[in-house]
């Protein structure tokens, strides 16, 4: 435990001297509302931390997974022309592609 307070500078007399002022401004009713507000907001920080992280490795995922196959061709409706079906039809005629008139 000394190891955690040494990075804040902190040895056992000024922990004690720090937790005794802490409880003397706030009181003690306040300081467990305010420890349930502090584990609070750290589960909303891992949960949201948690939420990017997923959102990151689906991103990753989708890079490197083969792209989905082309779609099957659409269906298009049956023109009035078919074929020769028995050798005697003939195709519809178009009419001749008149010239633009000029004025």
């Amino acid at each position: 435990m000394a190891p955690l307070f040494a990075v804040f500078g902190l040895s056992g007399g000024e922990l004690i001297l720090v937790l005794a002022a802490v409880l003397i401004l706030f009181g003690a009713k306040k300081i467990p509302d305010f420890a349930k507000g502090l584990g609070q907001g750290i589960k909303e920080f891992k949960k949201a931390s948690r939420e990017v992280q997923d959102e990151i490795e689906r991103a990753g995922e989708e890079l490197h997974s083969p792209p989905p196959p082309p779609p099957p061709p659409v269906p298009t409706e049956p023109s009035a022309y078919s074929g020769p079906s028995s050798g005697t039809e003939e195709p519809p005629s178009t009419p001749p592609a008149t010239p633009p008139q000029q004025s």
